[in-house]
């Protein structure tokens, strides 16, 4: 008789819970389902060795539980998202009580890591305001890509444009004279001293720039025919839940627009400014779209030019709200 495929194999459900009964390893599979984790977060945060979490980790990978992947030095840990771990690891969590003290201990230290590297990110920004612009043009011609921009919305209707992390403003500075209104969120409040003096300056009073949370937007749904996301990912510890929430913001048949670096192996960019992500392949942030409703339309890269010995490539992602792409079809096949 065929297995049916929401059940798990006897091997494939002993194994899995061999490795996640023992507390651990249980609490590691907790961590990992709220985001993707180094080894040096999780030891911050369950104050054990290094190598004491690197083989707890292992186990539970080899169980087919969580999954590493490595960027540059760098290692992340995250928990499988198809397949018949998925499935055990989904289980196991879903009978857990998460007011444990025991895990509710966890994800406080995990809110501290978090705000680590926030404070780290903001201590950046305010140094780094003035500069962002010209930081940017170090790695690749700002005109070649923002044409590749245009070239991605061409034959798009845009009355309202949402753009996260929005940095200077220059998407909206961009935009601003074809579009009926615009809003830029960002956390920083010298990078939003500097758009609304461009904003100003450009003549633009029908765009706003505001504080807010990428990860928990207060705008509401359905609002915008766009939102670009303009070289914002690799500074987040989730850009799953980044893409996300942007995808909600989305009206039907709307546009959700990423731009950011492919994979490069640039270490500094680390340390000298905070890239959390050393870049993003393509099937990477086409799947986050698809996870988050949106139909993948298009992916395009952009070469580093000649002058830069060490460039980055940027890349752009097109993703489209399929609301109203399935209302078409289904008017089509009445």
């Amino acid at each position: 008789m065929a297995e049916r495929q929401d059940h798990l194999g006897f091997a494939a459900l002993l194994a899995g819970l061999k490795a996640s009964a023992e507390d651990t390893r249980f609490r590691l599979l907790a961590l990992l389902s709220e985001e993707e984790l180094t080894v040096s977060d999780l030891t911050d945060i369950l104050r054990q060795s290094q190598p004491r979490i690197s083989r707890h980790l292992k186990l539970l990978s080899d169980a087919g539980l969580i999954e590493r992947f490595r960027e540059g030095s760098w290692a992340f840990h995250r928990l499988v998202s198809r397949g018949q771990g998925a499935k055990l690891g989904k289980a196991l969590l879903d009978l857990v009580d998460h007011s444990d003290p025991v895990l509710a201990r966890d994800r406080e230290r995990l809110a501290q890591v978090r705000a680590q590297r926030q404070a780290a990110a903001q201590s950046y920004f305010r140094k780094h305001a003035k500069h962002w612009d010209e930081l940017r043009k170090l790695h690749i011609s700002e005109a070649a890509v923002e044409s590749a921009i245009r070239e991605a919305l061409a034959g798009v209707r845009i009355e309202s444009l949402l753009d996260l992390g929005t940095g200077t403003g220059r998407m909206l500075e961009m935009f601003g004279p074809e579009i009926d209104r615009g809003v830029g969120i960002d956390m920083n409040p010298e990078m939003l001293s500097i758009a609304r003096a461009n904003l100003e300056r450009a003549g633009l009073r029908h765009c706003a720039v505001r504080k807010g949370d990428i990860y928990n937007l207060s705008l509401g749904r359905d609002q915008f025919d766009v939102v670009i996301v303009h070289q914002v990912l690799h500074f987040l510890d989730d850009g799953a839940r980044a893409i996300r929430e942007a995808a909600r913001a989305l009206r039907p048949g709307g546009r959700l627009l990423v731009i950011d670096f492919a994979p490069h192996e640039l270490e500094f960019l680390r340390e000298r400014h905070l890239h959390r992500r050393l870049g993003f392949a393509q099937e990477t942030i086409a799947q986050w779209m698809k996870s988050a409703g949106l139909e993948f339309v298009s992916h395009r890269s952009l070469a580093p030019e000649d002058r830069i010995k060490e460039g980055l490539t940027v890349s752009l992602w097109l993703g489209r709200d399929r609301r109203r792409v399935l209302a078409d079809a289904e008017r089509g096949a009445a």
